[in-house]
């Protein structure tokens, strides 16, 4: 069986207050991270993270087997959640991303599944395998062609969403079509934008290769983002999920010279 080990962080950055949340843990041989990143005046936003992390987390953790339609109901029913929650008096809606990821280290397989503009990525033999692709206007515009990842990182609309927790007319979660296989040197990274706003792929690579565990991995990119010191910095939060020891499963493939596979399908 696939030996699992996570971490996290949750930090309010130079905001009042922190409309991040998260969960993870363990149910026998099933793993779990939960991640959301919330908005609404009056502190909605942390009431809407809190509902639909909350409700994700304990659809995971009593689940004794999943699938690509469980994970999507239960997102929609968090989302249904959240609804009920709503102030119909009021025009400011809460609304939430949400990223999550079950494991089950017996069979070796993932599942996940995101609203929103918080990312999963997956790393095996250090480097970015797959990374979700956001519910967000730059995005459509990054793979319509009219704009490079790297303009798309400065661009004045980077934070409209297309797709959110809390919004009229439910959603449709982007769950991944089917069990994914995992392996031992395997690692996750789940985030908010605050985060990963902050690094490309090869600078998550690099803050992976120099670290020991997940949490040593979370606290060298934290430190890069406080760092930065940026005067609006939003809230920034992180779950490290490593499936065996991916540090040095990384130092074989470099000195054995292994490949990496192609791209994972979405």
């Amino acid at each position: 069986m696939l030996q699992v080990e996570i971490a996290s962080r949750c930090e309010v950055g130079a905001r009042s207050h922190n409309e991040d949340d998260l969960r993870h843990g363990q149910s026998g041989s099933f793993w779990f991270a939960v991640l959301s990143d919330g908005a609404g005046g009056h502190k909605g936003g942390a009431v809407a993270s809190d509902i639909v992390v909350r409700m994700t987390a304990l659809g995971l953790q009593s689940a004794t087997q999943a699938s690509p339609d469980y994970l999507t109901q239960l997102v929609c029913e968090a989302n249904e959640a959240l609804a009920q929650k709503q102030d119909r008096r009021s025009r400011d809606r809460m609304h939430a991303t949400l990223v999550a990821l079950w494991i089950d280290a017996r069979r070796e397989q993932a599942l996940w599944t995101h609203v929103g503009d918080s990312r999963l990525y997956m790393l095996r033999h250090g480097r970015v395998l797959h990374m979700t692709q956001d519910d967000s206007v730059v995005q459509r515009m990054v793979d319509a062609g009219y704009l490079t990842p790297e303009e798309a990182l400065t661009h004045p609309k980077k934070n409209q969403l297309l797709a959110a927790m809390g919004a009229e007319g439910g959603v449709e979660p982007n769950t991944i079509e089917s069990h994914m296989a995992v392996e031992d040197g395997d690692a996750f990274l789940l985030c908010s934008d605050g985060w990963w706003d902050h690094f490309d792929k090869r600078a998550i690579e690099s803050a992976f290769a120099d670290s020991k565990t997940p949490q040593d991995w979370l606290d060298r990119m934290a430190a890069q983002i406080h760092q930065a010191a940026t005067p609006r910095q939003d809230n920034y939060s992180a779950v490290a999920v490593w499936i065996g020891d991916p540090a040095e499963t990384t130092r074989m493939s470099s000195l054995w010279g292994d490949t990496v596979p192609g791209p994972l399908p979405t």
